[in-house]
């Protein structure tokens, strides 16, 4: 047991880059953690890290023991989670990154029913559409919309759901604006922007087998989606929103869908995790992400 909690730690310096970021991870002091290191390169006589004042990095040796210690350490963890499964209590903090439109419209509804079925799980979720390491940010996983940027070996992007996307406006813009009855049109209205970029974009819709792509451009963009639609709510342009986002604003009649019989590519919801190896409490939380998401179209 003492080696396999060497190679833990071991492990840990090697993921976090340094000493000092493990040591907050592991919750101990950092000359502890060092002093450990040390006795580990004693006991097998051979240096695992070159040190320095500014960064740390494996050495050879310690390339290919990581290479080793990385699998059996977390074989080690997947066995003692197989046990709390096998008693069907997974246990322990859950540290998820979302984009905050999604966790909000989509998860939050049925998050408390989870927690309910397993309340030996603590959440701590970020959310924010950054990018995280989730090694070196502690993370057990992050729920991504959109198609993923290309990962590292160690990662995994698994995709759990598909989100239609549909334009919807208020009627106050509508009956002032010039007539919307294609895509074509769009040119000549106000569109809500979701990313910078100038006030510009190029929009593209489907229609049974017909495909249109369009300059759009307006005065407003933003880098979130409740933004887009809360300006369009106010009567401000036309914006682009997913499944029940616009629930509450279409049953105030502050909102209503605008080309019906067009839409957008379906947006990918994928969830990164650093490997297939994860606790039961992740593989869990997953299932449910993909559950939530099952079956969501946009009203209409």
């Amino acid at each position: 047991m003492s080696l396999l909690s060497s190679m833990e730690l071991f492990v840990a310096v090697a993921n976090a880059r340094g000493f000092r970021r493990a040591a907050e991870t592991l919750g101990m002091p950092n000359s502890t953690l060092s002093r450990r290191i040390s006795a580990l390169e004693k006991e097998i006589g051979v240096r695992l890290f070159h040190r320095s004042t500014r960064k740390v990095e494996l050495t050879e040796a310690g390339q290919a023991y990581f290479r080793r210690c990385e699998s059996i350490v977390a074989e080690a963890r997947i066995a003692h989670e197989s046990l709390q499964e096998l008693a069907e209590r997974p246990s322990g903090t859950l540290r998820v990154s979302m984009p905050v439109d999604l966790a909000i419209s989509y998860l939050a509804p049925s998050l408390k029913a989870f927690g309910e079925q397993y309340p030996q799980i603590d959440f701590e979720m970020d959310l924010t559409p950054r990018r995280v390491d989730l090694v070196t940010d502690g993370f057990d996983c992050a729920i991504r919309m959109g198609t993923p940027p290309p990962t590292p070996s160690t990662l995994i992007a698994r995709q759990v759901g598909l989100l239609p996307r549909y334009l919807y406006a208020s009627p106050a813009y509508l009956r002032g604006a010039p007539p919307l009855k294609h895509p074509d049109d769009l040119v000549n209205h106000q569109c809500m922007i979701q990313f910078p970029g100038g006030g510009k974009a190029q929009w593209t819709l489907s229609s049974r087998k017909k495909t249109v792509t369009v300059d759009v451009s307006g005065r407003y963009t933003a880098n979130n989606v409740s933004m887009c639609k809360k300006m369009a709510a106010l009567g401000m342009g036309i914006a682009i929103s997913a499944g029940p986002e616009a629930l509450e604003e279409l049953e105030r009649g502050q909102l209503q869908r605008v080309l019906p019989q067009w839409d957008f590519a379906p947006i990918p919801v994928y969830a990164i995790i650093e490997s297939r190896l994860i606790p039961s409490r992740v593989r869990l939380f997953i299932d449910f992400v993909q559950a939530s998401l099952r079956g969501y179209s946009a009203p209409s």
